[in-house]
């Protein structure tokens, strides 16, 4: 049996794709398919279900799946322990909301790198529910929700942390100093938001919903850079992380507004999946978010 046709057979079942495995493993999908029917000839039974160009495990597909993944998993740890680098190389990939990799871009990359100078990180941002489909497929290493908490057994929270939230305007505002506000004083005003379903935004209109009110923003954009520069210039309202406006509240450009009778629990977590195989680039960038974090508060 051939090592490499289990490892296939992991990424197959992993991403539920034959083409998509082909992709990351760089074969063409003839050779895919290929090494997947000679495994299942060895193993004498199907390990895929194909029905209208869809595929599914079977039953003894997920049986040879857990110890494939364990045989995948053996396999890079020998390759690692192996190699005469002494120095960590190899690819992370996170997954998180636009916001937070703005942050870590701008405000945490370089040190890392100078840590960490042969390990490459691969951003990508999604929504929440995709992040998790993402995770689940093995197309990404760790994710960083900002959303409500989540727990699942099939997860691994390596951090998470409270997020605070406010109603964010410009220092011009005629709301600004005002006290005790209802969310429907300002319903009239200009809003500006990220983009829907994304996070905390999910999160922020599914709580509207629950007291039967409905925002349309005049503006929609994943770059919280972006809305406070706008709010800074006098246009509208957000409803952000304090992460994202703390710098512009402290320096007297942007306002918290006193809104009382809205609130919101948000949390940023650090996840990856139980099943998930630690690699050395992965656990170093695990080690440094969990003991200096990526910060994406503001350091200045």
């Amino acid at each position: 049996m051939e090592i490499r046709n289990l490892i296939t057979f992991v990424h197959v079942a992993e991403l539920n794709s034959f083409s998509k495995a082909a992709k990351v493993l760089g074969y063409s999908q003839s050779t895919i398919s290929f090494q997947i029917k000679q495994l299942e000839t060895e193993l004498d039974c199907m390990l895929f279900e194909r029905i209208n160009h869809t595929i599914s495990l079977t039953e003894k597909g997920r049986q040879v799946l857990s110890y494939a993944q364990q045989i995948h998993h053996l396999t890079e740890e020998f390759k690692e322990n192996l190699s005469t680098s002494q120095e960590l190389s190899g690819h992370v990939h996170i997954v998180t909301p636009d916001s937070i990799c703005e942050m870590m871009m701008t405000r945490n990359y370089q040190d890392f790198y100078q840590h960490y100078p042969k390990i490459s990180l691969k951003f990508s941002t999604a929504d929440t529910d995709d992040m998790f489909r993402i995770l689940d497929h093995n197309e990404a290493d760790v994710i960083f929700t900002l959303d409500s908490h989540v727990y699942h057994k099939d997860y691994i929270i390596a951090k998470e942390e409270r997020i605070h939230t406010h109603f964010v305007t410009s220092v011009h505002s005629p709301f600004a100093g005002r006290e005790n506000l209802s969310i429907r004083d300002i319903l009239d005003q200009p809003f500006l938001l990220t983009e829907k379903k994304m996070g905390y935004r999910r999160v922020f209109d599914e709580i509207l919903a629950q007291m039967s009110i409905e925002i349309h923003p005049v503006l929609e954009i994943g770059r919280t850079d972006i809305i406070t520069t706008a709010l800074e210039k006098g246009v509208g309202i957000s409803f952000l992380p304090d992460f994202v406006t703390d710098k512009k509240i402290r320096q007297g450009k942007l306002v918290y507004l006193d809104v009382i009778d809205f609130e919101i629990e948000i949390w940023k977590q650090l996840i990856y999946h139980r099943n998930k195989w630690i690699s050395k680039p992965l656990q170093a960038f695990l080690q440094y978010v969990m003991k200096k974090e990526f910060d994406i508060h503001d350091s200045e």
